[in-house]
């Protein structure tokens, strides 16, 4: 049984099917049809809901995210807060403001986006959120009709503005300090949730329970976020007969500092690791902004990002270029391997039976390090790359003296590019080397062609990339990487 606050009110749902997804479990199980599905993979945002999760310190973090592949079972020990609760007087300024700036026509892609403003309004703290933060908490929601313009102004106009309901309203929590007080309790017991069809999803709250579960089940899905796992839901109309849930895992949610390494958790979420990684290598911070919306970074998780083992997933191939060791963990114990010996092939990887990603140990920077991350997608925001190229360089008195060089979207897996850094290393860090290195490229990869982009385009946006590495560390005005074409 799992156990949750649905809009000021506790709810306690048992024999269930665990494959529902939140969206779906508000619409036909509680006649909550506010939110709406627009594309059931996470892209359009429609589905926004907002959840309050406690924290350690009895704090609540409120973020928004994805209804429609986020599964029920995740709501455990949680508040959720959908547009339904704005019903009810005061309304929120966030609707005013939408009203007021003539924000929505057809209206269908509305709740979301009210959804993701209020999340944001929720958040604010000493400083109000400025165009960047707004333009990003907006970044996961489509609109097929209004324009933007009215929407962003929208959001200018509410974020200025207080909100103080009266504390029976069903979202009055958004109107308090973030300090969730008594009732920011914190569910530590484990959970099953049974169909009486047959599916089960386990969540331990432990390694050593989550070690039994694998060596009992280890034919079982893992899930973390859901954000990929979710479509052979949603897009494949699958059934999955049993899901084990790490995201109560304390020990797999940590991200801490441990001698020259940062170690982060393979259920911590993107923006959970965001600040500490990026703080270490800023180049991933501009990056990260791009890997999905705020919705899929406030749930997807970079164990999930890893063992899926996508070519195109955007950790990957930056974490390979520093050298990252990945720790799994397992029936036997743990056992740690260089990153790029994980991918033995498409979809392919070394994981054993019952065995799961605990962590990633990321190497700070050594002096006269430098990192260049570049992501190349159709569409800026909450896209799937076409090639990202990663690209760590040690530079001394102009001589390449090493480097690491990864590439996503050019191989079946994430991949280093070995004749390419031959050619650099050792060499002066020039358009000659790069030019020789690029020629290299051809060799270390030979890219397909799909609906994202064509073999040869591939391999020119590879080369191009590593040149612009070479335009961003010698020239004296600071290229943007979050560039794309």
């Amino acid at each position: 049984m799992i156990e949750f606050v649905l809009n000021g009110r506790t709810e306690k749902v048992d024999q269930i099917d665990p494959n529902l997804s939140i969206l779906e479990w508000l619409r036909t199980k509680m006649r909550l049809t506010g939110t709406k599905e627009g594309c059931a993979s996470g892209d359009c945002g429609a589905c926004t809901v907002i959840t309050g999760t406690p924290g350690q310190q009895g704090n609540i973090r409120y973020e928004a995210i994805n209804s429609c592949i986020s599964l029920i079972g995740s709501l455990h020990g949680k508040e959720l807060i959908t547009v339904d609760a704005f019903r009810q007087e005061p309304g929120h300024p966030v609707q005013r403001a939408m009203m007021e700036q003539h924000g929505a026509q057809c209206g269908f892609c509305t709740p979301g986006i009210v959804m993701s403003l209020v999340a944001l309004h929720a958040n604010k703290e000493d400083t109000v959120p400025d165009d960047h933060r707004l333009l990003e908490a907006l970044s996961g929601n489509l609109c097929r009709c209004t324009g933007y313009r009215p929407i962003i102004e929208a959001g200018r106009q509410a974020l200025v503005q207080e909100w103080a309901p009266e504390a029976q309203h069903p979202a009055a929590s958004l109107g308090r300090a973030r300090d969730g007080g008594d009732e920011a309790t914190i569910h530590q017991d484990s959970i099953t949730l049974n169909s009486p069809e047959g599916p089960r999803y386990n969540a331990p709250v432990s390694l050593d329970e989550l070690r039994t579960l694998r060596r009992e089940f280890p034919e079982s899905r893992l899930v973390a976020g859901s954000t990929d796992l979710a479509l052979e839901i949603t897009q494949q109309l699958k059934t999955l007969d049993h899901m084990i849930s790490v995201e109560r895992v304390e020990e797999l949610k940590s991200c801490r500092q441990q001698g020259d390494e940062l170690v982060i958790g393979a259920a911590a979420t993107y923006q959970q690791f965001r600040a500490a990684l990026s703080a270490l290598w800023p180049a991933f911070d501009p990056m990260l902004e791009r890997l999905g919306s705020l919705q899929i970074r406030n749930r997807g998780t970079l164990g999930g990002n890893i063992a899926n083992a996508s070519p195109i997933g955007d950790m990957p191939p930056p974490l390979m270029a520093l050298g990252a060791t990945l720790v799994l963990d397992g029936p036997d114990g743990e056992r740690r391997l260089p990153l790029e010996d994980f991918f033995h092939g498409y979809k392919q990887t070394d994981l054993k039976p019952g065995e799961f990603v605990h962590s990633v140990r990321v190497p700070a920077p050594r002096a006269n390090e430098q990192l260049h991350i570049y992501k190349v997608s159709k569409r800026l925001d909450d896209d799937i790359s076409a090639v990202l190229g990663a690209f760590r360089l040690t530079v001394d008195n102009g001589v390449v003296a090493d480097c690491r060089l990864a590439f996503g979207g050019m191989a079946a897996t994430p991949a280093r590019a070995p004749g390419a850094e031959a050619a650099l290393k050792g060499q002066p860090w020039n358009n000659n080397s790069v030019t020789a290195a690029i020629t290299a490229l051809a060799s270390d990869f030979s890219p397909l062609t799909d609906a994202r982009a064509s073999a040869g385009y591939r391999l020119q946006v590879a080369g191009n990339l590593l040149r612009r590495a070479l335009l961003a560390s010698t020239s004296s005005e600071t290229l943007m990487v979050t560039d794309y074409a």
